[in-house]
């Protein structure tokens, strides 16, 4: 009699465990369906309720509101969010290049163009036909300069000297107009110009001044440049197999589980940044090493090297060494009779013309409201104030970019306890993975393959390296050259900024002598085939674009 009451209640027991069972089962994916929509996809084929997850390859695969369509969509959305991501943490710094790029060049350029201005000017009222007679060569000295400081192969100390040289020879001739010379007789009066110093000390000054100056601001703005282009480069990132799952796994799996709104934990997202942004790290040391390299510099425009205190007063420096020459013509022209024989008498109707007549009057430098505003009023000093601050911000910047990335509130939840931990809400427990490619090895997000550095990333790695070098070559006031054919053969020509010192001071001194080495090669220089390929890249691709900078 007591066994049918139990019958029916383990009957109606069953009967209700199947019953929760079946409500597990047909969960609603109404939250999932409205996500979806937000982010512009369809809801054809969105299923209504939960279903059975084993057509899942990244998700769990248990009941899930994803079909495969839609865990390939989602994937291909978490790959786009990643790049969004990289772009936005990067844009401060790419910004900063860009701007202060076009901020330091219009300077430069700027303050060329008035420095000539400012000598034409000054050259028409103080010393008039004379001066406009022979203005070539001072069109020729500025148009040297400019396009040095443009990328040109000029050397400025040839450029400088052939300057010196052209004037001592129009100007001994004006002195000395009642003779007739020969360009022969000329060429031996150049030949002197060392020993006699007819313009003093000026020449020599200047030349330390303005070829310190222009090796530094040159370097400097290209160092901005391709600070700039490196920085573009690297932000759009390449996503691997690895990398790409890893994303969706973290940001949409949530999705196919029914919870949309379920942020990722803070240290599951480090791991996973870390992984996909190995190689970007990779670029840090190097990066950091141009960082400092960009500084000293900096430090040196401020100060010994500023060109803004040598160009603006150089038609002052010019035309004090011209009266040096007018104050010293009797004895300059009385050794250059002596060292290249005397010269012969002018013909009839070339009179003699005494010194007064040929310069009647001293120069009256500019007042400092007269002199033409440079850069729309700003200074070199200000200008490199503001650049030293944020080159120093950006130091570090691609090891910490992960930690940027995930300090974001829009991306993950701060709440320990209540975010995604890849599997369900919770706390996450792995321990977050240092950064750089090796440490990924134990990476327990995403799948690296730490024998194989991204080839892009080891180019931008040996353009910063080539770049560092020139700069700290600037910093000694000495500019890079190669010498041989393999570097001629890297874009060492015209228009590549690699120009004219034959002194050098290298950043990597066994990579750099490896690649001045006897091109025959030897069991030991097999070995260093690799790094030379890359130094040589390396080198083509910081030419392009110093190519292309103008």
């Amino acid at each position: 009699m007591l066994k049918t009451p139990v019958v029916v209640f383990t009957s109606l027991s069953l009967l209700l465990s199947l019953s929760c069972a079946g409500d597990v089962k047909s969960r609603s994916c109404s939250d999932v369906r409205q996500a979806f929509t937000t982010k512009g996809f369809s809801l054809h084929n969105v299923p209504l309720q939960e279903i059975s997850g084993e057509h899942l390859r990244v998700c769990s695969q248990g009941y899930t509101c994803c079909t495969s369509d839609m865990e390939d969509r989602l994937g291909q959305q978490g790959k786009l969010d990643f790049e969004k991501l990289v772009d936005e943490s990067s844009r401060t710094i790419r910004t900063v290049f860009t701007s202060r790029h076009k901020k330091f060049d219009e300077f430069f350029l700027e303050l060329l163009d008035n420095s000539e201005k400012s000598l034409n000017d000054m050259f028409v009222r103080t010393y008039g036909k004379l001066y406009t007679h022979n203005s070539e060569m001072f069109e020729d000295l500025f148009s040297e300069l400019k396009r040095y400081y443009t990328g040109g192969n000029v050397n400025l100390e040839e450029v400088l000297n052939d300057f010196w040289s052209r004037l001592l020879e129009r100007m001994f001739q004006l002195l000395n107009s009642q003779y007739t010379f020969t360009d022969d007789y000329l060429e031996c009066i150049s030949k002197y110009t060392d020993q006699l110093k007819p313009f003093g000390d000026v020449p020599r000054k200047l030349k330390a001044q303005v070829t310190k100056a222009f090796i530094a601001a040159r370097s400097f703005v290209q160092g901005l440049m391709v600070g700039r282009e490196v920085a573009n480069r690297v932000a759009k990132v390449n996503i691997s197999p690895g990398c790409s799952k890893a994303l969706t796994k973290m940001l949409y799996c949530p999705y196919c589980g029914g919870m949309p709104g379920l942020k990722p934990c803070a240290n599951y997202c480090q791991n996973v940044m870390r992984g996909c942004l190995a190689n970007q790290a990779d670029l840090d040391p190097e990066w950091n090493l141009f960082i400092d390299a960009m500084l000293l510099v900096a430090d040196r425009l401020e100060g010994p090297f500023d060109i803004e205190a040598v160009m603006e007063p150089i038609d002052i420096k010019i035309s004090e060494a011209i009266m040096t020459m007018q104050d010293n013509s009797m004895q300059v022209s009385s050794k250059v009779f002596q060292g290249c024989g005397h010269p012969k008498q002018a013909g009839i109707g070339r009179s003699a013309r005494g010194i007064s007549d040929v310069f009647n009057s001293r120069f009256r430098p500019y007042s400092p409201e007269e002199r033409p505003t440079t850069a729309a009023g700003t200074s070199l000093d200000r200008l490199v104030i503001d650049i030293k601050e944020k080159l120093k911000e950006s130091k570090k910047f691609w090891s910490s970019l992960p930690d940027s990335i995930c300090a974001e509130d829009k991306v993950t939840d701060p709440d320990e306890e209540q975010c995604w931990n890849s599997h369900t809400k919770g706390r996450y427990f792995p321990e977050v993975v240092k950064d750089g490619l090796t440490n990924q090895l134990n990476n327990p997000e995403v799948e690296v393959d730490i024998t194989r550095p991204d080839t892009f990333i080891r180019q931008q790695i040996m353009t910063l390296r080539v770049m560092t070098n020139k700069l700290r070559n600037a910093y000694n006031g000495k500019d890079v050259y190669f010498q041989d054919s393999s570097d001629e053969e890297s874009g060492s020509g015209s228009g590549s900024g690699f120009t004219t010192e034959p002194e050098v001071v290298h950043t990597e001194p066994p990579m750099l002598e490896a690649d001045k080495s006897d091109p025959q090669p030897t069991a030991g220089a097999a070995q260093q085939q690799k790094p030379l390929l890359q130094l040589l890249v390396a080198v083509m691709a910081l030419t392009s674009l110093l190519l292309r900078w103008r």
